[in-house]
């Protein structure tokens, strides 16, 4: 593993009983844990509105910046650096040269080298991803959703979406869950380096519609008031986790245990309501009932 520092003495006594119940096979490797850490570098969105952006004094900040930080301080690493994104190099930041996992082609990172001991940026868990991240979480259940011009009244689900061109971020697949999950034919624009840029052409009407993660939509709504309108029909799951460099077992057990104990202390609900009230994310689920916070169930450590 890759560090800029290491520990000499475990995080803490619940950090020494998942070690020595789970990391058996990381050892066995030669391998290094992140529980070692004295610091970390945690990669973030930059440029998503309440997520993981860029502020007016520099600092990334948002909903996942946040979750990042509460994770740091529970595995007892202060040092903690940020550093910004795309969809298409997260795996990549997390590739190591000794691990089993390996990115694609598309994923790796460009320029300098860069390479981070943790991603939580709107990291949607998925089957083809875990052949190479290890994955915590989820630390939250997002929805895929539709954002179209406010003045776009044709479009209330994802079928009314028929011929329509969609904007979808590289190294993203929210399309495909259209087009092959719903088997709705649709025109897609899908080299666009972030979904900053998608809204931007939304905005310039060059595509109909972006459709991915609803809070990634409703922080952008913030940011262009009165143009956009979320359709509020959501059609996905999209479980947001927390990316490690693959195999790494032993971490993944203990970012579990954080995250249970954010949702149990009552950050989990603080820190959504900090960053979403009042965006249009809908306040109750979809029998009507008022929003609970609850832990999210977890994929389980591989």
């Amino acid at each position: 593993m890759w560090f800029r520092h290491r520990r000499t003495r475990s995080v803490a006594a619940l950090a020494v009983a998942v070690l020595s119940v789970t990391s058996a096979c990381s050892a066995d490797r030669g391998e290094e844990s992140l529980i070692h850490a004295d610091s970390l570098v945690i990669a973030v969105k930059e440029d998503q509105p309440r997520l993981g952006d860029t502020s007016e004094n520099g600092r990334l900040e948002g909903y996942d910046v946040d979750v990042a930080r509460y994770i740091a301080d529970y595995m007892g690493v202060e040092d903690v650096e940020f550093i910004g994104t795309t969809s298409a190099r997260r795996d990549g930041l997390l590739a190591r040269p000794e691990s089993g996992g390996s990115p694609t082609p598309e994923t790796e990172p460009t320029g300098t080298p860069e390479r981070a001991d943790m991603v939580v940026a709107t990291y949607s868990i998925t089957p083809e991803r875990k052949t190479r991240v290890t994955f915590a979480g989820p630390y939250y259940v997002a929805k895929q959703d539709i954002l179209v011009r406010a003045d776009d009244d044709e479009v209330s689900e994802a079928r009314d979406l028929e011929g329509s061109t969609i904007c979808q971020g590289e190294g993203s697949y929210s399309t495909s869950r259209i087009t092959a999950g719903l088997g709705i034919d649709v025109r897609e624009e899908s080299k666009i380096e972030s979904y900053s840029r998608c809204i931007e052409l939304l905005a310039e009407g060059e595509v109909d519609a972006v459709s991915t993660d609803n809070l990634i939509l409703a922080g952008f709504m913030t940011e262009y008031p009165g143009e956009f309108r979320l359709v509020n029909n959501p059609f996905t799951d999209e479980k947001y986790g927390v990316g490690l460099p693959y195999g790494d077992v032993a971490a993944c057990e203990v970012v579990n245990e954080a995250i249970s104990t954010m949702y149990r202390d009552g950050t989990a609900e603080e820190l959504f309501r900090k960053w979403f009230d009042g965006t249009g994310i809908e306040e109750f689920d979809e029998n009507g009932e008022e929003r609970t916070y609850n832990v999210p169930q977890f994929e389980g450590c591989e």
